[in-house]
């Protein structure tokens, strides 16, 4: 069965300045989730600097500390976040997830040693895993189609400014306190935006399409009606009621149990998992996390070190913007196999850089292909894959499917963290980042021949063309498509 809706918005639609406003307040608050996860995984790579000494950090601690909110702790919150979404709702699952933020970053900055702090940085990545698999779907069910690209992918960039936010802090404040202990005070920052996320939530709603599958019609047209004209809102409405009512009587009563009954469901569920993991092996949070630690390896001093890593802030910052623009404007599919090739030709001068003798030009040109790296991870795959997992899951497992990629995501993500360090001592760094360039060309042939095309369609026109087809053969936007 195929439910469309009788017309495609365009980006030609006029909303009024009350829709806008609402669009502009739903994103600024709800990507709050995506700052703190920013901060959050990019503070520790200036902290490390000076914690090592100050908690008497080993190779193996070390790994431990970084990795400790990636896995257990991202991997399992976002099982945590997907499961909260289907049952709170979007907006009850984010309000658990600032909750998680305060309370991990104050158990981070007061920790007296590794355990404590090994703790407070699992219950953070909590929060992060949830935020992680929660606000892309709640910016994806609230945006209309022709802006959901967009709205989407400013969390992608809240992220990275959240990282630039970490980078540029940990400057500043080695700057302004001179005591070994400023690590504290890096992390403490995270309890502001976790205290702007909660409040601010309780001024929002919950996601149409959830009031719509608990049988809460009344809420999905009030919501609809907050952003969109009242013959859009009655149209989006139609198309929602239809098929939230087809969800229901097809639901098996739980996600596994649709999952075994559709295979349909299943092939995009393996999709969305490895997308999650080639996004991953790009190697982006090797730089992310160990940046620091990387240029003082070259020669470079610890202040000159976190000073160049905001560098890295700022590229991401660039990157990102520039793939909102694209995102907009060209199709998903072009994007990401750009991205992919960018980046194992950028690991490759990586690479190659480590052979040089040291100098002050080899530790530049390091730092130039790690830029180069961020610039296509940033631009054309992390805003696109955190997109397409918010676009490709039917309704009636969203939340769980979401769980699941992200649980898979981060786990990627933990492995290749704990194991840089070992790989970089063990192979040398030119042997390491020489694999990276292999595995994301490995990577590009993936995206190639499974990725689908989802820009153009609704999330329910999206739903019916992979019931009919496999997403693997979904590979061009709908003709004449603008914008989204």
């Amino acid at each position: 069965m195929s439910i469309h809706s009788s017309s495609r918005t365009s980006t030609g639609v006029q909303r009024s300045p009350a829709h806008n406003r609402f669009l502009v307040k739903l994103t600024v608050i709800s990507t709050l989730g995506g700052l703190l996860f920013g901060y959050d995984t990019g503070v520790i790579s200036g902290a490390l600097l000076y914690m090592k000494e100050d908690l008497a950090l080993t190779t193996f601690t070390e790994a431990v500390v970084v990795s400790s909110l990636l896995f257990p702790g991202a991997a399992f919150g976002a099982l945590l976040g997907g499961k909260l979404a289907d049952a709170l709702g979007r907006k009850g699952s984010l309000l658990v997830c600032a909750g998680l933020f305060l309370v991990g970053a104050l158990i981070c900055a007061v920790a007296p040693n590794v355990g404590v702090m090994t703790g407070g940085r699992i219950l953070l990545g909590f929060g992060v895993g949830a935020a992680a698999a929660t606000c892309p779907l709640y910016l994806a069910e609230m945006a209309p189609a022709d802006r959901r690209g967009r709205m989407v992918t400013i969390n992608e960039l809240m992220i990275v400014t959240g990282q630039f936010l970490a980078f540029a802090m940990n400057a500043l404040l080695d700057a302004l306190i001179k005591d070994p202990h400023v690590w504290r005070w890096m992390l403490a920052v995270a309890t502001v935006p976790a205290v702007a996320l909660f409040i601010g939530m309780f001024f929002l709603p919950d996601s149409p399409r959830w009031y719509a599958v608990r049988g809460r019609l009344e809420d999905t047209r009030r919501v609809l009606s907050l952003s969109r004209d009242p013959a859009e809102a009655a149209e989006e409405y139609n198309v929602i009621a239809q098929h939230a009512q087809r969800d229901v009587n097809e639901d098996k009563g739980a996600a596994m149990r649709d999952l075994r009954a559709f295979p349909w469901m299943r092939r995009i569920l393996w999709i969305g998992c490895g997308l999650a993991t080639v996004q991953q092996a790009t190697g982006i949070n090797t730089v992310n996390y160990y940046a620091p630690t990387i240029l003082e390896s070259t020669g470079l001093g610890a202040s000159a070190s976190l000073v160049l890593t905001i560098t890295v802030g700022v590229v991401g910052i660039i990157g990102t913007i520039l793939g909102i623009v694209l995102i907009g404007r060209i199709n998903r599919r072009p994007l990401l196999l750009t991205g992919f090739t960018g980046v194992a030709a950028g690991h490759a001068v990586l690479a190659l850089s480590f052979l040089l003798p040291e100098s002050g030009f080899r530790s530049y040109l390091i730092l130039a292909a790690m830029l180069f790296v961020v610039f296509f991870v940033q631009t054309f795959i992390g805003t696109l894959v955190w997109l397409l997992l918010s676009e490709i899951f039917p309704m009636t497992i969203r939340g769980f499917a979401m769980g699941i990629a992200v649980f898979v995501l981060w786990t990627v993500n933990a492995a290749i963290s704990f194991a840089f360090p070992p790989l970089v001592a063990t192979l040398g760094a030119t042997l390491t980042f020489g694999l990276f360039a292999l595995v994301n060309v490995g990577s590009l042939t993936f995206v190639k021949k499974f990725a689908p095309e989802t820009r153009g369609r609704s999330l329910e026109e999206l739903e019916d063309d992979f019931r009919a087809h496999s997403p693997a053969e979904v590979r061009e936007a709908p003709v004449g498509v603008h914008g989204g």
